[in-house]
């Protein structure tokens, strides 16, 4: 037999209304957002840009642990709405932000970097990127190259993915 709803609870003021204020709960979004925005830009473009199977099972467990800190405990579905909306907004600003703002763009974006410039691996650059020799290599294969002498640049994009330039036949 089903649960019954006591009847001075109000089926939609039951389902709809916060426990925590609504100031809150912005505040506990924004901090998270922005915890995570930090982490995952510390963390390397590739984290975010060519997602492995690790990478998936590391987003969908963040998500499950980050959410206790943004509700509170407030599972209610105005809760859920609010917290929806708030981090919708603030990747909407992020977006609008970075549009209107080199500094701000680079600082939430990057910048692209050469892993491979004039034909010269750069291992720093491949190391701190980490980025490793066999996704150099299936990067190079995959746009026609050999090897790296064949290549002319090899540039790590800010999206994740490696762009090679090919030397110029002498």
């Amino acid at each position: 037999m089903l649960a019954q709803i006591p009847s001075d609870a109000g089926l939609p003021s039951f389902l709809m209304l916060p426990q925590l204020h609504w100031s809150e709960l912005i505040l506990r979004a924004v901090v998270v957002y922005v915890f995570l925005i930090v982490l995952i830009r510390i963390t390397g473009r590739r984290q975010v840009g060519m997602m492995s199977p690790t990478d998936f099972i590391l987003l969908l467990i963040l998500s499950n642990a980050v959410q206790n800190s943004m509700n509170g405990g407030d599972n209610s579905l105005g809760a859920g709405l609010v917290l929806a909306t708030v981090l919708i907004a603030l990747n909407y600003a992020m977006s609008w932000l970075a549009r209107r703002s080199k500094f701000i763009e680079q600082l939430l974006v990057g910048r692209p970097v050469f892993i491979v410039r004039d034909g010269k691996l750069d291992e720093h650059v491949l190391s701190k990127e980490k980025v490793t020799h066999h996704e150099l290599a299936a990067a190079l294969r995959a746009a026609g190259c050999p090897n790296i002498e064949a290549a002319r640049h090899v540039i790590l994009e800010t999206n994740g993915s490696i762009s090679v330039v090919h030397r110029s036949p002498a």
